[in-house]
């Protein structure tokens, strides 16, 4: 079955009661039972739910993992994922990272003897030498948020491998789409579904495709025991949205292509970060690995300060300033996550806004 036909089909099949072609939304909490523990697979919804189940088959299907198990939020399932590991353990992650994935990490987990590691994951070396007899995690995001730094999935999940370490890739910004983190090695691939698969701007959802079983039955007895499960009514949103998620992406890719040869010409742009373009540091391993260079562009002000509505005061405002400078986030960093519109439009916007600059 080609992607195409996956995103529309995979996991799904006609509603049994009533041949409905789109999965029902199962707005029910519990379920009734023949005899105590004698049911058709469903006795609790924070267990299970006929809607979730249906979205969990097509993630892994389009992950081309074993299981999905789907979380009320992206940070959500990142805390399952942390919640694998015990005191003394440490985590391996990016120091270009979602600020939401830093704080969980040291605000939360830290507290609860669980230490993470900040590197650049681009250099190998760098990742092979904080390696010690207690890391149980490296936590990959690539393209990273909002750098899009490109990291070498095949090659940090082989130097994993090698010592026993369990690899989660962060694929919110690529989507399954553009990029197989399960095939390049990988253990787990994780997803804010509110971004590409949702794609709408009308659901909160997360998501986690696993490679093994066991890893998947881990989780989900997580799921279940935390509870921090969507309800039906999300999982409905994002099955709708992943039906299109080829042809959004897609045209999303096209428009950011425009727009960062746009932002590369202007006189007010200091400097654009775009896996697309030959000369950034990433593109040859972005083009290896990725389908396309993704929809996400970020670029840099000349003399500003600070901006309203930019990474370092929304998405990584929690992350300490002086880190977020040591790692190449500016004040004047601004991320774009380009759209499906006109791009006449998109570019017109950008007229507007950089002419008041």
């Amino acid at each position: 079955m080609k992607f195409a036909t996956k995103l529309i089909h995979a996991g799904i099949e006609p509603d049994p009661a009533t041949g409905a072609i789109m999965t029902p939304i199962y707005q029910t909490s519990t379920y009734v039972q023949d005899a105590p523990g004698v049911h058709k697979g469903y006795e609790y919804a924070r267990t299970q739910n006929p809607t979730r189940t249906v979205l969990e088959k097509n993630l892994a299907a389009l992950e081309n993992g074993t299981d999905g198990i789907c979380f009320a939020s992206g940070l959500a399932a990142t805390d399952a994922i942390l919640k694998m590991l015990k005191p003394g353990d440490e985590v391996i992650a990016s120091n270009d990272l979602y600020g939401g994935s830093y704080r969980l990490m040291v605000r939360i987990f830290q507290k609860f003897g669980i230490k993470p590691h900040f590197v650049d994951m681009t250099n190998l070396d760098a990742i092979q030498s904080t390696i010690n007899e207690n890391t149980r995690l490296i936590w990959i995001e690539t393209p990273t948020n909002p750098l899009l730094r490109i990291v070498d999935i095949s090659k940090v999940c082989a130097l994993a491998d090698q010592k026993g370490i369990m690899t989660c890739v962060d694929n919110t910004f690529a989507s399954p789409y553009l990029q197989k983190p399960l095939d390049l090695g990988a253990d787990l691939v994780i997803h804010s579904a509110t971004k590409y698969l949702g794609g709408h701007s009308d659901t909160i959802l997360g998501a986690v495709v696993a490679s093994t079983q066991e890893l998947a039955d881990e989780l989900h007895f997580i799921q279940n025991a935390s509870g921090a499960v969507p309800g039906p009514m999300d999982c409905f949103l994002v099955l709708r949205g992943i039906k299109t998620l080829h042809v959004r992406v897609r045209q999303a890719c096209k428009n950011a292509k425009d727009i960062a040869n746009y932002l590369k010409a202007h006189p007010k742009i200091k400097k654009v970060h775009y896996p697309g373009f030959e000369d950034h540091p990433g593109h040859a391993i972005a083009a290896k690995q990725m389908k396309k260079f993704g929809a996400m562009v970020s670029f840099e002000l000349k003399d500003i300060e600070s901006l309203i509505g930019h990474p370092a005061s929304m998405t990584h405002g929690s992350i300490p300033r002086e880190e977020r400078i040591k790692n190449g986030l500016s004040d004047s960093l601004i991320r774009l996550s380009v759209g499906i519109e006109d791009i006449e439009d998109l570019i017109g916007d950008l007229e507007t806004a950089l002419a008041k600059v």
